[in-house]
């Protein structure tokens, strides 16, 4: 088994990609940093003790009137930019991969059984998704998001914030991976080894379980990666417009929203480092799916 990994097409083609290399080693750095937040950021940005108004709106600690003990600087707050981001990084790529896990399970789920099943059903799947994808895909989340605030009683809104985003940003992705689930299973379906299971007596739910999901997988890896970038500008965006995680609890959207409101008044850190960390993370994790979508090519 560890020679057939190492001979694997897959491997050989990712040590002989310098980009995908570099692009992994500062993917996989930054969600390990942002996991890790709670033992190596300097502060803990939720624990009032550790916060001074006092300390608010200090410079980064190498120009002039800063703090050797903030090295980014603080926000308005007085929290430490490094640990803030730290923290809020962490919770834009929880939301980001809840999302598209959301988004994949329905999307291939109905996908699957939209190209097993055919006929009506099949159509009324697809013309549901082609409707979802004439429209803009923020515009859509803005408007699940506020039905489900205006569902929400307002003592719970507050608390729930995060679940509603996860499933705005959800429920917008799921086209995508229904389209191409889909026509991955109308390949699939036309096979011998599926004939030969349909012949032999076994069901539709078991076919499509166990012989055709894990044949539409490879294609959906490669939407699923590049969608959990997508997913996490989403969710800044959502946040930057005052309609994703309430600012209470930051993420890197959150943070270059209450940034800009001081940019213009020489306070650039406060929306500098979060808008650059995001910046590296969505390019990283976009070249990342670039090889995978080469590298997983059968073609």
């Amino acid at each position: 088994r560890w020679q057939r990994f190492v001979d694997n097409d897959v491997l050989w083609s990712f040590i002989h990609n310098p980009g995908a290399m570099i692009a992994a080693t500062i993917a996989v750095s930054l969600i390990i940093a942002a996991f890790a937040a709670p033992w190596i950021a300097p502060y803990n940005p939720f624990d009032p003790a550790q916060i001074s108004l006092w300390d608010g709106k200090l410079p980064p600690a190498w120009t002039d009137g800063g703090n050797p003990h903030y090295l980014l600087g603080t926000d308005n707050q007085g929290r430490d930019m490094l640990s803030t981001i730290l923290y809020g990084g962490r919770l834009s790529i929880v939301v980001g991969m809840a999302s598209v896990f959301l988004g994949m399970l329905l999307g291939v789920s109905l996908g699957v059984i939209s190209g097993y099943v055919g006929g009506s059903l099949d159509s009324v799947i697809m013309r549901i998704a082609d409707v979802q994808l004439t429209i803009p895909g923020i515009l859509l989340a803005i408007l699940i998001n506020g039905i489900g605030r205006a569902v929400l009683p307002l003592e719970m809104r507050q608390d729930f914030a995060i679940y509603v985003v996860i499933i705005a940003i959800g429920l917008t992705d799921w086209p995508q991976f229904a389209r191409v689930a889909r026509g991955a299973t109308l390949v699939e379906a036309q096979k011998e080894y599926v004939q030969s299971a349909r012949v032999i007596g076994l069901p539709g739910w078991l076919i499509m379980m166990r012989h055709i999901l894990p044949n539409t997988l490879r294609p959906v890896l490669v939407i699923a990666t590049i969608g959990l970038a997508l997913a996490v500008i989403a969710e800044a965006t959502l946040s930057f417009l005052g309609q994703g995680i309430p600012p209470t609890t930051p993420s890197l959207g959150t943070l270059i929203r209450v940034g800009n409101e001081y940019l213009f008044s020489g306070l650039w850190w406060i929306t500098f480092f979060p808008a650059i960390t995001l910046v590296i993370l969505v390019f990283s994790v976009n070249l990342l799916g670039d090889w995978m979508r080469d590298a997983l090519n059968p073609k």
